[in-house]
């Protein structure tokens, strides 16, 4: 196989791009249903806010040059335009020029929302998706042979975030070690799925073999990528079944989506005609200045990677964390620490005009995250709900709400309507609350005997307040 093209990955590239595509359509519907509440103009964050105190330099975004809540939504459609068009194959049989610039639109725009998005854009899985889509810029359309150097590159971001995440886990919580992390994590973990209740209540043996397989999987089996085939295919369909069971425990978002996409190049076109028995052209054009780009591309992975390794084999491992401002090569691993209580934030309201001790208090309903104890935690990956995920953090420590909580309970008093479609059920849809409080429960999955008994997924138990009944006047002064 000549070094630049390579022809025996046709039918892997085809399946990624889609595969790519359809995360980045996912993104861009997840950030048009929930932008103006979070991020508009007057959201919980406004973005102009933040572009009048960070400079372009630091955070580059289409939204520095100009914001508006109308551009922010023909961003989104344009993003999801793209998208299907790559899906249905559009881009692919465009020009190599067209299906670039294509790939690289769709990269600048999801960088430009990441970019303002503060803490709503958080989480590992946002430069995940940027790394990943500013690579797939590089591997041309359906006629040209895909370069091997990017193909190797996606390599090198697959074993970054399963080596990343396994040397976290080892060097965190010493639960990863003595084997008994899952006695708590299925409980704990941010947003729990359908299935999250009947993983918690597997024997506890079985759960110490997850964990094995976990640390053999991140820890062992990224170096085979390396090697050469069946064995680097092998590697990869590894990954893709342990992030499968990820899948259906839990909720992350696209992030397992994504990291099965990322392997789909590795498992080589041998592996893949199994399931996608599609003929490949019978000759792929490889044009030299595309081989040039890739070539200039592996330079400017590798000396960006300098960081990345270097965080890599540091003790004190930095999560998640993006070393440039296009999130270009970043650094991953999560649930380095895991929580064995799970504690989450009951946000009610009154509108009663005195509260008393006989005050009767309504409770907002979120879509994802867990709140009346006879409702089953729903299926939401890979869509994302940020707000219900930022609640999770509140519950562990009030410090990661003192940037937006205030607002959110301003929005909920003033009965914003942008606001209530980020719940799942307002308990005022005709007038505004005049009191809204927090409190923290500990919530714990019922026992097999107590869900027969009761018909209830979780037991619920009241830990203390998180925020004293607020009105509207008090809650801005705050």
């Amino acid at each position: 196989m000549n070094w630049i093209p390579a022809p025996g990955y046709w039918l892997s590239r085809f399946v990624f791009q889609r595969s790519l595509a359809t995360i980045y359509l996912i993104a861009f519907l997840a950030a048009r249903n929930q932008f103006r509440p979070l991020l508009g103009e007057y959201g919980i964050l406004p973005i102009p806010r933040f572009t009048r105190a960070v400079p372009f330099r630091r955070a580059p975004s289409l939204f520095q040059l100009r914001y508006s809540d109308r551009l922010f939504d023909a961003t989104t459609w344009v993003g999801m335009v793209l998208s299907v068009a790559a899906i249905a194959g559009l881009v692919e049989r465009a020009p190599v020029w067209t299906s670039m610039l294509a790939w690289g639109v769709l990269w600048a725009l999801y960088l430009s929302i990441v970019n303002v998005g503060q803490t709503w854009y958080s989480f590992g899985w946002e430069s995940l998706l940027l790394e990943t889509g500013f690579l797939a810029i590089f591997l041309g359309p359906a006629h040209v042979a895909p370069p091997t150097l990017v193909l190797w590159l996606l390599r090198w971001l697959l074993f970054r975030v399963e080596f990343g995440a396994g040397l976290i886990k080892l060097r965190g919580d010493p639960c990863w070690r003595d084997l008994t992390c899952l006695y708590y994590h299925h409980e704990t973990q941010p947003m729990p799925n359908p299935l999250s209740w009947y993983f918690h209540h597997l024997p506890r043996g079985l759960h110490k073999v997850e964990v094995l397989a976990n640390h053999f999987t991140q820890l062992v089996v990224p170096f085979a990528l390396f090697a050469p085939q069946p064995v680097a295919g092998i590697a990869a369909l590894v990954m893709i079944v342990t992030q499968s069971w990820l899948m259906l425990s839990g909720n992350f978002a696209w992030l397992n989506a994504l990291t099965i996409t990322i392997a789909i190049p590795a498992l080589g076109d041998g592996l893949l005609r199994h399931v996608f028995p599609f003929p490949a052209p019978h000759s792929l054009s490889s044009p030299g200045w595309f081989g040039a780009l890739a070539i200039a591309l592996t330079l400017l992975i590798a000396v960006l990677s300098y960081r990345p390794v270097r965080n890599l084999v540091s003790r004190r491992q930095l999560m998640n964390a993006s070393f440039d401002q296009l999130h270009l090569v970043n650094t991953y691993g999560a649930f380095g620490g895991i929580t064995r209580v799970r504690r989450e934030v009951v946000v009610e309201g009154t509108d009663d005009t005195v509260v008393t001790d006989s005050t009767q208090w309504r409770e907002y309903e979120f879509k994802g995250k867990p709140g009346n104890v006879r409702r089953r935690p729903p299926q939401v990956a890979p869509y994302h709900l940020r707000l219900d995920w930022l609640m999770w953090f509140v519950g562990i420590s009030p410090a990661y709400g003192q940037e937006w909580f205030g607002s959110f309970v301003v929005k909920l008093l003033e009965n914003d309507p942008q606001t209530s479609k980020l719940l799942r059920r307002n308990p005022f849809p005709d007038a505004p609350p005049v009191f809204v409080r927090a409190r923290l429960f500990v919530y714990r999955f019922t026992s097999r005997e107590e869900r027969r008994r009761t018909g209830a997924w979780w037991e619920r138990e009241l830990a203390g307040e998180l925020l004293r009944p607020a009105r509207l006047e008090g809650a801005r002064a705050g």
